[in-house]
C-alpha cells in the first residue's frame, strides 16, 4: 500500500465519522472497559503489522471512541466539531514544526505572535504578550510562576519558599489550582477558598476578610484568582470589584477564563468580564466554547518582561536560541521547550468566521441554553439548581409529591442517558445535592435535540422512580 493509498482511506474513515454526527449512532460505547480490552486486541507486536492492519485499528478506534459531534454531546465544557479546526490539526500533525525557535517554526510563530496580540487587545492589555500552553491547567500554573515572580525577583534563580504563602480562589474555583499550588511549593493547604454568593460567584467582602486574616497570622498574599466561569455553575466572578482589592493589598490577580474568555466577542456578554483589563494575567482556552480540536489554548500577561524572567532558563540553552532577544522565538515566554503547533487550527477557524462569527457563536449557545432553561422551568418534574450567567444548566429530576432519594434517581437518569446513547451530560453537586449538568457549547446543538433531551429525562426519571421504595 503506497502512502497516497493509505491516507486516502484514511481520510475516508474520517469522512464516515464526520458524516456520522446525525446518525442513528450511540455517543458512547456500551461495552465495559473491562470487556472491550478482553475484545481487543491491543498488544504491540514484535514483528509490524503494516498499513493495512493500522486501517483496521483506526476503524476500531472510531468504532469505540466518544462522539463528540453528535448533538446530544453536553457533557464537558467542550465538544462540536469545527471543519477548518480539524484541518488546521492536521496540517499541524503532518508538518511537525515545534513552536519554540522561529528557525523550527518560521510562519507558524508569525500566526501565534499575531493570535497572542490579538487575545490582549480583547482583553484590553496594551501591551501584554503570552504564550500557548497546554491546556488552562497549565494557564493557572504560569499566572502563579508569575505572581511568584512579582512578591520575589529572585525566587526563579535562588528558589522559594511558599509555605507561609496564601493564594486566594473562589470556592467554586478549577482543581488545577491545588495542582498549581502542590507545583509551586505553596501547598494545598494555602489554598483559601472564598464563600460564593448564590449564583456562584466570589463573595468579594470575603475575600477581603481573609486577605486582612491572612497578614494578621504571619502569612503572606501571593495571588488572587478570580474564575471567569467556574466548571459547575459556570458563573462570573465579579473581576472589577476583586481586582481593587487585590490591588490594594499589592497582589497578583489572575483571571482563570479558561471557559468564559469567550465573553470577549459579544457586546452582550463582555460585561460579565467587566474590570478584566485591570487584571495581571489570564487563561483562555480556545478549545472550549470555540469548538476547537484540544488542545488551543492561552496564557497572556499584561507585562511581557515579568513572563520573560519567569522562562529565564532558556538563557542557559545556546544550543536552540543563537539570538539572546529574538522577539520571534517563543520558547522564551513558554514552560515548555518542545511544543506542539496548537494555534493553526484557531487562525484557520478565526480568519473563517472572524470576530463576528464568534459572538454569533456564543449569543446562539446561550440563547439554547436559555432555552433549555425555560424547558425546566416550566415542566413540574424538572427544577434549576442554581442561577445561569453561561451556557451550564444545572437542573434535576424532583416530580412533586415524592418522597424518594432524588440523588440516586438523578446519578440513575444520567447513567441510562449514557447507556441509551443518545445523550451525554456530566453530574456534579450543587448545595449537596446530585444534579445533571447540560453544557451547550456544540454546533450540533439544536432546539429540537434539546426538546429530545429534557422529554428523555422525564421519561428516564418517570421509569427509574417506578422502581424505587420510598425514602424513610
Amino acid at each position: 500500500m503506497t502512502p497516497d493509498e493509505f491516507f486516502q482511506a484514511v481520510f475516508e474513515q474520517i469522512s464516515q465519522y464526520v458524516g456520522s454526527q446525525f446518525d442513528d449512532v450511540p455517543i458512547s460505547s456500551k461495552i465495559p472497559p473491562s470487556s472491550l480490552k478482553k475484545i481487543s486486541d491491543l498488544k504491540l507486536p514484535l514483528e509490524g503489522m503494516g498499513l493495512h492492519n493500522a486501517l483496521s485499528d483506526l476503524a476500531t478506534f472510531f468504532e469505540h471512541s466518544i462522539r463528540t459531534h453528535a448533538p446530544g454531546f453536553m457533557n464537558p465544557l467542550w465538544g462540536g466539531m469545527s471543519l477548518t479546526g480539524v484541518a488546521g490539526d492536521m496540517v499541524a500533525s503532518v508538518t511537525n514544526n515545534s513552536m519554540y525557535t522561529r528557525e523550527l517554526s518560521p510562519f507558524a510563530s508569525l500566526i501565534e505572535i499575531e493570535i497572542l496580540q490579538r487575545a490582549c487587545e480583547l482583553i484590553g492589555y496594551a501591551h501584554g504578550f503570552g504564550s500557548f500552553t497546554s491546556g488552562g491547567s497549565s494557564g493557572n500554573l504560569m499566572g502563579l510562576l508569575c505572581a511568584r515572580q512579582h512578591l520575589r525577583q529572585d525566587s526563579g534563580l535562588n528558589g522559594f519558599d511558599g509555605s507561609k504563602h496564601v493564594i486566594f480562589v473562589s470556592e467554586e474555583a478549577h482543581f488545577s489550582v491545588m495542582m498549581a499550588a502542590n507545583v509551586t511549593g505553596i501547598g494545598r493547604q494555602n489554598v483559601m477558598k472564598i464563600r460564593c454568593l448564590e449564583d456562584g460567584s466570589m463573595d468579594v467582602n470575603h475575600l477581603e476578610e481573609e486577605i486582612l486574616f491572612t497578614k494578621r497570622e504571619g502569612f503572606v498574599p501571593l495571588c488572587v484568582i478570580a474564575t471567569a466561569g467556574t466548571t459547575v455553575l459556570g458563573s462570573f466572578d465579579p473581576i472589577r470589584d476583586i481586582v481593587r482589592v487585590a490591588k490594594s493589598h499589592n497582589i497578583w490577580c489572575h483571571v482563570d477564563a479558561a471557559w468564559g474568555g469567550m465573553a470577549l466577542f459579544s457586546s452582550s456578554t463582555r460585561k460579565l468580564l467587566d474590570g478584566i483589563e485591570q487584571s495581571d494575567s489570564v487563561c483562555w482556552d480556545a478549545h472550549k466554547m470555540m469548538g476547537l480540536p484540544l488542545m488551543s489554548s492561552m496564557f497572556l500577561v499584561n507585562d511581557v518582561l515579568l513572563l520573560r524572567k519567569v522562562c529565564s532558563h532558556t538563557t542557559d540553552a545556546d544550543y536552540l536560541y543563537y539570538e539572546e532577544d529574538n522577539e520571534y522565538d517563543l520558547g522564551h515566554y513558554s514552560l515548555q521547550c518542545a511544543r506542539r503547533n496548537d494555534v493553526l487550527k484557531l487562525w484557520l477557524a478565526w480568519r473563517e468566521i472572524g470576530d463576528a462569527g464568534w459572538a454569533k457563536m456564543v449569543e446562539q449557545y446561550l440563547d439554547f441554553a436559555n432555552y433549555l432553561e425555560q424547558k425546566v422551568t416550566e415542566n413540574e418534574q424538572l427544577e434549576m439548581m442554581a442561577p445561569r450567567m453561561w451556557s451550564n444548566v444545572c437542573f434535576r429530576y424532583h416530580p412533586s409529591g415524592t418522597d424518594v432519594d432524588l440523588d440516586s434517581v438523578n446519578a440513575e437518569i444520567r447513567e441510562r442517558l449514557k447507556n441509551e446513547g443518545k445523550f451525554m451530560v456530566s453530574r456534579a453537586k450543587v448545595r449537596g445535592f446530585i444534579v445533571l449538568r447540560a453544557v451547550i457549547a456544540n454546533n450540533a446543538v439544536s432546539k429540537e435535540s434539546i426538546d429530545a433531551f429534557v422529554g428523555n429525562v422525564i421519561r428516564i426519571g418517570n421509569d427509574v422512580l417506578k422502581g424505587l421504595p420510598p425514602k424513610y
